[in-house]
């Protein structure tokens, strides 16, 4: 691969159709989704494809469903989609059957891949219903193996909205269970992997697991103090990843969204690029 691919990672979209009068929002999900459309229409050039990495309802209603395409669709940049844990797969599934993936019944966990811009990227469904953390299935660890041997000589995005557990002390709702994490290490083995992107956890972060970047994005609903030793402290703040691959490995520049920050000055680009 030559020339670099832009893409762009958001998570946790959480929205609520404004018919819900839903009380457990810390932020206007609507609105924050609105001003991401509009940012991803003005970006030049446009990023080859956006990774949608999960929550992307609150309450997994078709409706909300229904506003997250309404909403996202017009921007004319193709949107990779993943469920996480506030999500539900037959409601999910009736808005977005042609981005749903293996289809044995509405509930089945919802995993596909496709090969984009000298790219593989395979989503995985790591939803556990009635669980805050994340698991894989026996089924997806056979797709994900066979998945691996389709496009051998090109570098994978596993898009995955719970990260694999990093640090023994981290908490249980916070990632993949230990064993998944464990069984999905060993399949990655040998694989050119460019990154895992996840979110879940609404904080910007970047691990090497393994030798593989696991880029986390806080997200466009709120984002957690991660300086608090206990319990969380929710703050507002929304954002995404504007990643790039190139054939040397990714790049990912965190982009605040909201709140709107005031600015302090310009420099222009003749004066940029005449620095040394």
């Amino acid at each position: 691969m030559s020339t670099p691919v832009n893409f762009v990672l958001i998570s946790d979209l959480h929205l609520s159709h404004p018919d819900l009068n839903d009380p457990n929002l810390h932020s206007d999900t609507v609105a924050n989704l609105k001003l991401m459309a509009a940012t991803l229409k003005q970006m030049t050039p446009p990023p080859a494809f956006v990774v949608a990495c999960g929550d992307l309802t609150n309450h997994g209603d078709q409706a909300s469903y229904q506003l997250v395409r309404d909403i996202l669709g017009p921007v004319g940049v193709p949107v990779i989609y993943a469920l996480g844990n506030h999500d539900k797969r037959a409601a999910f599934r009736a808005v977005f059957a042609d981005a749903a993936g293996v289809c044995t019944s509405p509930d089945a966990p919802c995993y596909h891949q496709v090969c984009r811009d000298g790219l593989q990227i395979i989503t995985l469904d790591s939803l556990v219903p009635g669980q805050v953390s994340g698991g894989l299935c026996a089924e997806q660890f056979t797709f994900l193996e066979h998945a691996l041997q389709e496009a051998p000589d090109l570098p994978k995005l596993l898009v995955i909205h719970h990260p694999p557990r990093i640090s023994e002390a981290s908490l249980a709702w916070e990632s993949l269970n230990q064993s998944d994490t464990n069984r999905l290490a060993d399949i990655l083995q040998g694989h050119t992997i460019a990154a895992v992107l996840s979110g879940h956890v609404h904080f910007n972060r970047v691990s090497h697991w393994h030798g593989i970047p696991v880029i986390v994005s806080n997200g466009l609903h709120a984002t957690v103090d991660v300086l608090k030793p206990a319990g969380m402290q929710i703050k507002e703040g929304t954002g995404f990843g504007y990643c790039t691959f190139r054939s040397s490995g990714i790049t990912v520049s965190f982009v605040p969204l909201t709140p709107n920050r005031p600015g302090l000055g310009e420099i222009s680009d003749d004066q940029l690029r005449s620095f040394s």
